[in-house]
C-alpha cells in the first residue's frame, strides 16, 4: 500500500459509517436490544436458542451425545436464531445472553430458571449437570479444561481473524490474511502435536474439549469452514485429520450438525428441533 493511501486512525474513533462486509448490517459498537421480541418456549426444561455455526454446533452435539448415552432428561427444544437478520438483538434473547451471541440456553428445570450463555460455559454446565464428558480424575479433568479454554481463547483468531479477512471482508488485505493464516496454521500444529501423543485432547476419553475444538478445527480440517482447506493445506495435519474423521463418524455428531442449520442440502437442515423424531425425515450430510 502506498504511503499516500495509508489509513491514519483519528485520535477518537467514531461510528460514522457501516463497516462493510457480509455482517455490516448487524455490526454496531453498542450492546442491548434493538427491538422487543419474546423468545418461544417449548415443552422441555432445556430451551436452546442458536444457529449451526461452529459455536452453535458445539451445544447441539453435546445434547445429542447426552441423549445417546441414555440421559432422557437431556431432551431439548432448539429454536433457530437468524443472526444475519438481527434476531439475537431481540429483547428476549438479550435477557438470556446480554452479549447477543449464539448459543444461549435456558434451563427451566431449576428454580428459578438458569440462563447459560457462551458455548464453553454451556458445555461445562451440561457436563457437570449430567456427569458426562468431563473426567472425574483431577489430572484428566484439568487437562480437559485446559483444551476447552484453549479453544475459547484461540478460535477468535481463526474465526474473527482468519475467517473474516479471508472470506467475509469487503476487500482482500494481504497483511491481514497472511497474519491470521499464519496463526490458524500455528493453532492446527498445536493440536496436531497434542493428538500425536493422545487419542483425544483430554486423554483417552472423548470429552467436552473434543466437542468444542472439533466444531471449529475438526470442521476446518474436513474443509467445511471458510472454503479454506486447500489454502491452509489442512491435509498436512495427519493427527488432526485422524481425530476429525473419528469424531465426524459419531451419529450424535451427525445429528448435532443438522440442528438449527439453514445451509447445505435441504435434507441436512433441521431448523428447529423439539423431539428425536424430528430427525426421521432427514438424512445425514456425508460431505
Amino acid at each position: 500500500m502506498s504511503q499516500e493511501n495509508e489509513y491514519v486512525p483519528p485520535k477518537v474513533w467514531k461510528w460514522e459509517k457501516a463497516s462493510g462486509g457480509q455482517f455490516a448490517n448487524i455490526n454496531r459498537p453498542i450492546a442491548g436490544p434493538t427491538h422487543d421480541k419474546a423468545l418461544p418456549v417449548g415443552k422441555h426444561p432445556f430451551q436452546l436458542y442458536s444457529l449451526a455455526t461452529p459455536n452453535g454446533v458445539k451445544v447441539t452435539i453435546m445434547f445429542e451425545e447426552l441423549l445417546a448415552r441414555g440421559h432422557k432428561d437431556a431432551e431439548y427444544d432448539a429454536w433457530l436464531i437468524r443472526i444475519g437478520e438481527g434476531e439475537q438483538f431481540g429483547s428476549g434473547f438479550v435477557e438470556v445472553n446480554p452479549n447477543s451471541k449464539i448459543p444461549a440456553l435456558m434451563d427451566h428445570g431449576t428454580t428459578p430458571p438458569t440462563r447459560v450463555f457462551e458455548s464453553g460455559s454451556i458445555l461445562l454446565y451440561l457436563a457437570e449437570k449430567f456427569g458426562e464428558f468431563l473426567p472425574r480424575d483431577h489430572a484428566w479433568r484439568t487437562e480437559t479444561l485446559n483444551w476447552l479454554f484453549w479453544q475459547m481463547g484461540s478460535a477468535p483468531y481463526l474465526g474473527g481473524g482468519f475467517g473474516h479477512f479471508y472470506a467475509y471482508a469487503p476487500t482482500k488485505i494481504e497483511y491481514a490474511i497472511d497474519r491470521f493464516a499464519m496463526e490458524a496454521k500455528r493453532q492446527l500444529d498445536v493440536l496436531d502435536r497434542r493428538l500425536a501423543e493422545s487419542r483425544y485432547l483430554g486423554g483417552d476419553e472423548y470429552t467436552i474439549a473434543d466437542i468444542a475444538n472439533w466444531a471449529w478445527y475438526g470442521q476446518l480440517a474436513l474443509d467445511r469452514v471458510y472454503d479454506a482447506g486447500e489454502f491452509l493445506q489442512v491435509q498436512e495435519y495427519e493427527h488432526v485429520q485422524r481425530w476429525a474423521r473419528e469424531i465426524d463418524a459419531r451419529p450424535a455428531v451427525q445429528r448435532g450438525r443438522m440442528v438449527n442449520r439453514t445451509f447445505g442440502p435441504q435434507e441436512t437442515q433441521l431448523h428447529e428441533r423439539h423431539d428425536a423424531s424430528d430427525f426421521e425425515n432427514n438424512t445425514q450430510d456425508k460431505r
